[in-house]
């Protein structure tokens, strides 16, 4: 029997593929439609809590038969990791065949998470905001205030940003960074308000908390406004949630599961999941005044989507470490 060979991608390897982020919302709207028309396979995340409070470590299996994709991420979110000077999220994923089910590839999966996220909000936002949005606003101006307005600069005319954080000096350097990658103008604002009202979407990208602080109000999303909760339910009220016209998310079960665990406890009804909206079987949004929330949880088929491509491309470069299984 001949020796089989996983090949080893590592953070550094990943991002040298330098895979764009058309591609990877290319990627993940595949998915999603896979989704929406019932040919995935992906149960809803388990996770272990170490040391409890916001601490999370997730496995995320998924199988997409259409992109001959199969494989689990297994991702941790610690944030006191920022005091250690090491990222919130991070973790590894397995690539497997589908014909065999032998591993082809492990791979670091910081880079997939970040690009993927955003690239999921982008695809909500093509059926749920307006097209001619062009004003930003980011709540959390770290790795998902930037990979979010990456997403949405594909998708979206987004000119300028209102980009709001709690820790001094991070919506500066947010600011001074994303205004020249990006090619828009970044106003750092004083108020988490000054990033919500008068703006055309509105991205909350802190910390997951099963205690949110509900800073978001009722009255402060404006009619007309697509709102994308990266943070689960952490930043809006309640009472501000209810406001939306059409709430939706990424995938239900997951979400219902989420709710056992202590988020989301006061919801409004699920008007559609992103497969739905991306499949054609319910619209989006369909008067320039709704209101509309997407709470994206962040999916194992977003990975699985991306995941192949880097793979193939990593041969193609010939980039990566080939081990011995």
């Amino acid at each position: 029997m001949s020796e089989h060979r996983l090949l080893y991608l590592s953070r550094e390897d990943v991002v040298s593929i330098g895979l764009p982020m058309s591609d990877v919302i290319a990627g993940v709207e595949a998915a999603f439609r896979e989704k929406g028309e019932g040919r995935t396979e992906m149960p809803p995340k388990p996770g272990i809590h170490p040391g409890g409070g916001d601490n999370f470590i997730h496995a995320m299996p998924a199988y997409i038969p259409g992109l001959r994709s199969a494989g689990l991420k297994w991702v941790s979110g610690f944030p006191g990791n920022a005091d250690r000077g090491l990222p919130y999220i991070s973790g590894l994923l397995i690539l497997n065949d589908v014909d065999t089910g032998l591993p082809l590839a492990v791979m670091d999966c910081t880079w997939i998470t970040a690009m993927r996220t955003g690239a999921a909000t982008a695809v909500a936002a093509r059926r749920l905001a307006r097209p001619e949005s062009s004003v930003l606003g980011v709540l959390g101006c770290g790795v998902q205030g930037r990979s979010n307005l990456e997403a949405l600069k594909v998708v979206l005319p987004i000119a300028h940003v209102q980009a709001y954080d709690t820790a001094p000096g991070v919506a500066a350097e947010y600011a001074a960074e994303v205004s020249d990658r990006f090619g828009v103008t970044v106003s750092v604002v004083s108020s988490p308000r000054e990033a919500v009202s008068g703006c055309d979407v509105v991205v909350t990208a802190g910390p997951i908390q099963k205690h949110p602080h509900r800073t978001i109000q009722a009255g402060w999303l404006d009619a007309g406004a697509f709102a994308s909760l990266v943070d689960y339910d952490s930043y809006f009220d309640p009472a501000a949630l209810h406001e939306a016209d059409k709430f939706c998310t990424d995938d239900v079960p997951q979400l219902r599961l989420a709710q056992t665990a202590g988020y989301f406890a006061d919801i409004p009804p699920i008007y559609a999941d992103l497969g739905e909206l991306v499949a054609g079987r319910k619209p989006g949004r369909e008067r320039p005044e709704e209101r509309t929330i997407t709470a994206n949880l962040g999916l194992a088929i977003d990975d699985m989507a991306v995941a192949p491509v880097l793979y193939g491309r990593a041969l193609d470069s010939g980039i990566g470490t080939w081990l011995p299984l």
